[in-house]
């Protein structure tokens, strides 16, 4: 893309609970909710355990009504102790690590195949991995290959030139102060336009730079220390090193309060401001935005106006291209360079660049290299890596249990919607017809954009990069100004995650989600329903989050409720607010539930809109007792196990500050404590610590 917002991607970890000495409810022995209907057999033949669940991976000797999440992870957690190279151990790593085998094999088979077949896709994406492998190379080269950026960047003379140069690096997605790229226009998604997004700041978010407490001053004290050694490894002098470092600091600090925080972003309304490109011109009248556009190589004429995502951000850019002093805007630029390439150059680099960002991982080890060049190449080269992936790993038994699940979560949402006592007559008709429109793809794409024209150089890996992205950038531009073409996936078919795109209306759940623990063909509903059918029923259930809700069922954005309606949403989700805030992840560091409400309020309707889909998949099926377990006990502990998660002290802080979605143990616990099904398939009752009293219980879809 042009140069899309950059994200955080994390999943959180996990704190063992009180009320753990006790033994659980004895196997077999906890009710049957009243709506499970026919009688319970239980399975005795040896080897009759199915797939999908290992009782080795729970703590039967922790209450399920006091701590569900250690219930049914406590085993796992306490036998996975974090590797050394990770900032994280979880299920999500247990997948992901097969399906970075499965690539690797793939791009390691492509490497080999490059010399006599450049001309394809396979030669493609091997020549871009090997050049990343090519660890010889990169310590022959030093800090060659970024050598004339850095002496360009050197050399601007004037602020015309500084603009010309945010343009010439927007061109190759290099982390300017902003991002451009290609987007449908929010309230007319049939056609594409451009959009502007704040970005250019080292550290996570603005909090980073703007809190006073010994730990932020500590952090931006080492980011001073990072930026300046980089710098001497560049070949910056010691002392203009320091100040060149200070001068970051101190642009990345004004650009940092400037910046909307991430709960701000949050509300679509609050990041809409199309403007004609005379408006944007009177917003930032320093920034020539012809100059800018010619040097990133957009067609001439191409844009006529943009959503100025954050027009307050600009302004400020604009402020320091008038007053910041031209060294600083060298320095600033050089740095971006810097950072950027870090990865990919000589050995002094990469280990300075893993050192300051363990500081937010916690890692002690750095990943080995093979593993970094998968995730790069799948980052930079996705669509075709992707779709080499999905046709090898994604099948039709897959893809039709799929299917199946997501017909039985729309079922349960039409019915649930046809019945919710708080919703008017006439909200409900448009959250049914949203419904109906809502697509859904599942596994991989029939088709991926021609790469026929991409050009992969041998060698070192900054120019394989850049000119992958500069090629990824031209086809943006050629996105805008069209209508919006809705048949494009976006969410890689090698991703361990599934998407909801407001949008378009639009479901994506990718092939590397179709594995354990997450689905298993030969597992038995109940797992596969509490794993799989859950985190489906998680991105159905955005459409109708706080913000989902916000765009119709076209995807625009669209006020289509009723106020008394938007009033009694607004009211229920405030409860999902105050019970995440009250969680603490670890010290004193809360949860932030404003932040987190769209993921929970996800989580809460995906696990609840599974378990009836389960229901309409057992009638009249025998509703079997596995290991003394019933179908919704498995349910429940398929979902809790789908969330287990070791994670180090420096990444649960991180997340929190950062990431829309709450921690993995809160995953389990926020969402169950307000399910009278979940409280009856366990026998829990009043008082226990799983079991929210009314007057706090939270219901919405």
């Amino acid at each position: 893309m042009l140069g899309s917002p950059r994200f955080v991607r994390l999943i959180g970890g996990c704190l063992v609970a009180a009320g753990c000495a006790t033994a659980a409810v004895p196997s077999g022995t906890a009710p049957e909710p009243a709506s499970a209907g026919a009688s319970t057999a239980s399975v005795q033949a040896a080897g009759a355990r199915g797939r999908g669940i290992d009782p080795a991976n729970m703590d039967t000797t922790c209450k399920a009504c006091g701590d569900f999440y250690r219930y049914a992870n406590g085993g796992w957690l306490d036998a996975n102790p974090i590797p050394a190279d990770r900032e994280a151990w979880t299920s999500y790593n247990e997948a992901g690590d097969r399906t970075l085998a499965t690539l690797r094999a793939i791009l390691e088979e492509s490497a080999r195949q490059a010399a006599s077949a450049p001309g394809t896709l396979e030669g493609k994406l091997g020549t871009f991995y090997a050049a990343c492998m090519d660890s010889a190379h990169a310590e022959a080269q030093g800090v060659a290959p970024v050598a004339g950026d850095l002496a360009r960047i050197g050399g601007l003379r004037d602020r015309a030139a500084v603009t010309a140069e945010l343009g010439r690096m927007q061109a190759t997605s290099l982390p300017v102060p902003f991002a451009l790229f290609a987007s449908p226009d929010l309230r007319n998604v049939a056609r594409t336009t451009a959009a502007l997004w704040q970005g250019g700041l080292t550290l996570p978010t603005r909090e980073y730079y703007l809190r006073e407490d010994s730990a932020a001053r500590d952090l931006r004290a080492a980011l001073a220390r990072h930026v300046a050694r980089l710098f001497v490894l560049s070949g910056t002098p010691a002392p203009r090193a320091e100040s060149d470092a200070a001068r970051v600091l101190e642009m990345e600090t004004a650009l940092a309060r400037a910046s909307m925080t991430p709960v701000q972003m949050r509300d679509p309304e609050a990041v809409y401001h199309m403007m004609p490109m005379a408006e944007l011109q009177r917003l930032t009248p320093h920034l020539d935005w012809a100059a800018y556009l010619r040097a990133a190589g957009a067609p001439a004429g191409l844009l006529d106006e943009v959503n100025v995502s954050q027009p307050g951000f600009l302004r400020e850019v604009d402020r320091l291209l008038a007053e910041a002093p031209l060294e600083s805007w060298t320095a600033y630029l050089r740095w971006r360079v810097l950072d950027d390439a870090a990865r990919f150059l000589s050995r002094p680099f990469t280990d300075a660049n893993f050192r300051f960002n363990a500081r937010f991982s916690g890692a002690t080890e750095p990943e080995p290299r093979w593993r970094d060049c998968v995730y790069l190449t799948s980052k930079t080269m996705g669509q075709p890596l992707g779709r080499l992936y999905g046709q090898r790993v994604f099948t039709p038994v897959a893809r039709a249990r799929a299917r199946e699940m997501f017909e039985n979560l729309r079922a349960v949402m039409r019915e649930r919607i046809g019945t919710l006592a708080w919703m008017g007559p006439e909200t409900r008709a448009r959250a049914l017809e949203k419904l109906e429109q809502l697509e859904a793809r599942l596994g991989y794409p029939d088709s991926i954009p021609d790469y026929t024209g991409l050009r992969v150089p041998a060698g070192a890996m900054v120019p394989a990069v850049r000119a992958v992205t500069a090629f990824e950038n031209a086809r943006d531009w050629a996105r805008v100004g069209r209508p919006t073409d809705r048949s494009e996936w976006p969410t890689l078919p090698q991703r361990v995650s599934g998407s909801y795109s407001p949008l378009r209306n639009l479901l994506t759940y990718p092939a590397a989600k179709f594995q354990p623990p997450f689905f298993d063909p030969e597992a038995d509903d109940a797992v596969n329903y509490g794993a799989l059918g859950s985190t489906i029923g998680h991105e159905v259930s955005h459409g109708f989050d706080d913000q989902g809700r916000q765009y119709d069922g076209r995807g625009n954005l669209r006020d289509w409720w009723t106020a008394e309606d938007a009033a009694r949403f607004n009211a229920r989700a405030a409860r999902l607010v105050a019970q995440y805030d009250g969680y603490v992840a670890v010290d004193t560091l809360h949860l932030n539930g404003r932040l987190t409400l769209g993921e929970n309020i996800a989580d809460l309707g995906g696990v609840t809109l599974s378990y009836y889909a389960l229901q309409r998949s057992l009638r009249g099926k025998p509703r079997t007792l596995v290991d003394g377990l019933t179908p919704e006990q498995r349910f429940f502990i398929s979902w809790a196990q789908n969330w287990r998660d070791n994670s180090r002290e420096a990444r649960l802080r991180t997340m929190v500050r950062t990431d829309p979605h709450s921690p993995s143990r809160f995953r389990v616990i926020g969402p169950l404590s307000n399910l009278p099904e979940f409280a009856a398939a366990f026998g829990c009752k009043p008082g226990d610590a799983m079991v929210r009293a009314d007057s706090v219980r939270v219901e919405l879809w």
